[in-house]
């Protein structure tokens, strides 16, 4: 009697267990990324409130928030992004899984592109955040601060 059909399989088995391996670690790379946009999106949130708060402190007046595009927006947008990508992190991996167990795994890069696409997104709508936050102006009348947004015309 051989040993080989024993080994074979031996060796099937453990080329499948690497497969799962690899597949949980890119899972948990997704889940490292989703958790990175959360907080992330979670920080800008925070820190773009505390900076109005400040404002308003010192000048004493309420700043003029642009209603879209605010770091509030902003940081739950990529709370939201993070949140979906651990529901495509969860839904590919299952996928992969199954791929594995039937011996037919056909890589898919359409998720990656559709994350990516969706970050690139988000990283070009922050832009205007930069160039258009509030500012404190002189009112020229009282000398005393007031808030102005930079995109309005005086």
């Amino acid at each position: 009697m051989s040993n080989e059909p024993t080994g074979k399989l031996l060796m099937n088995k453990i080329d499948r267990q690497r497969e799962h391996q690899a597949n949980e670690r890119t899972f948990l790379a997704w889940l490292r990324t989703s958790i990175a946009l959360i907080g992330f999106g979670f920080a800008i949130a925070r820190f773009g409130l505390f900076l109005r708060q400040l404002n308003t402190v010192i000048t004493q007046r309420e700043p003029v928030v642009d209603p879209l595009f605010s770091s509030e927006n902003l940081g739950v947008a990529l709370v939201i992004v993070g949140v979906g990508a651990i529901t495509l992190a969860v839904w590919r991996y299952n996928q992969v899984f199954w791929q594995i167990e039937r011996g037919d795994y056909r890589p898919n890069r359409l998720p990656v592109w559709i994350l990516t696409a969706v970050v690139m997104i988000l990283g070009l709508l922050s832009i205007p955040l930069l160039f258009l936050r509030d500012h404190v102006i002189p009112h020229p009348s009282s000398g005393s601060p007031q808030p102005q947004s930079k995109n309005i015309r005086q």
